[in-house]
């Protein structure tokens, strides 16, 4: 039985503006390049897991597994922007019979904005996104392989209802739930202690546990205090310095490649994705963890969201750094 990766969340389309810097409160920039792109959370990880999951290596083998499966479960509008991401999905290899089309709202729309150092402002208008229900879930996930090698990724752009949901039912199957609390809001502690791992970033974590991170000693303190919500494994992603890694047993800093930033949009979905992948091949943490630290640094060195997703082949070139 393959891996199965079961992505559920959000299908934006992107509108991208480059410029020299960021406006202020007020402030109107003039100059820039304008992208329109394929995005949201929820697709971006899907397409990350597709793209990372092809010709996956057996380990212990020079042979090559079946492609992971990779599902995806999301809501977008009857309009251009909703065929367009269907047909995107399609290209990609990802199963989309869960990718429902809401009659009465629109698909969800991003604004970026992107500075000379590829930081990045976003604003999300989420239409379609926010009607995805339990019924919707519950229909995916009994068409899911309830195995060890199966996967269930979520974000938070959809309604927390159905995220805990999803977590509780994937749970109760037996599935190991990834969390990549973005935007980070409140939950139900009882649903932190169904996951098998939480990925927030720095400031996500901060909003989960008041703890400020700054450096390795107060990322610890962050995941510490997760662990005591009931959550085993934590990721802290740390953007160019790579992700600290805490688990009941331990914990490390594992590094990410030193690369120059154009954009770093979509870089923490790049991140999980290719983490769910390696999850489900069976990798350790550890491995997981810097296989998706490569993968998340190949695609800051690009424009746009779906677009930057790197290939396996393009991962699996990068050297293997210490951890």
């Amino acid at each position: 039985m393959p891996p199965f990766v079961c992505v559920i969340g959000s299908s934006n389309t992107d509108m991208v503006i480059k410029g020299q810097k960021l406006p202020a409160p007020g402030e109107t920039v003039i100059g820039g390049t304008f992208l329109m792109n394929p995005g949201g959370k929820g697709a971006n990880q899907a397409v990350a897991a597709a793209r990372l999951a092809a010709t996956a290596p057996m380990l212990g083998s020079n042979e090559s597994v079946t492609t992971t499966s990779v599902t995806f479960v999301s809501n977008v509008g009857n309009d251009v922007f909703g065929r367009q991401a269907r047909q995107q999905f399609e290209r990609e290899g990802i199963r989309t019979d869960f990718v429902t089309t809401d009659a009465d709202e629109p698909s969800g729309v991003a604004l970026i904005g992107v500075d000379s150092q590829g930081e990045n402002c976003i604003m999300v208008a989420s239409g379609a996104n926010a009607r995805l229900s339990q019924v919707q879930v519950s229909m995916a996930l009994a068409a899911a392989v309830s195995t060890e090698t199966t996967v269930v990724l979520l974000q938070l752009e959809s309604p927390v209802p159905t995220v805990e949901y999803a977590i509780r039912q994937s749970h109760a199957r037996g599935m190991r739930v990834v969390l990549n609390p973005a935007p980070a809001q409140p939950l139900d502690p009882a649903v932190l202690a169904c996951l098998h791992l939480i990925t927030p970033n720095e400031t996500e974590a901060e909003l989960l546990t008041g703890i400020r991170v700054t450096d390795e000693a107060t990322a610890l303190k962050a995941a510490h205090k997760l662990h005591e919500s009931g959550v085993p494994n934590v990721v802290i992603t740390l953007g160019a310095r790579g992700a600290f890694l805490s688990t009941r047993t331990g914990a490390s800093l594992v590094a990410a490649p030193p690369v120059t930033a154009v954009d770093t949009t979509a870089a923490g979905d790049c991140f999980n994705g290719a983490l769910a992948v390696a999850i489900a091949e069976g990798q350790s943490l550890p491995d997981a963890v810097a296989f998706a630290c490569k993968a998340a640094s190949i695609s800051v060195t690009r424009m746009g969201a779906q677009v930057s997703m790197p290939h396996r082949h393009e991962v699996d070139a990068l050297p293997l750094l210490t951890h």
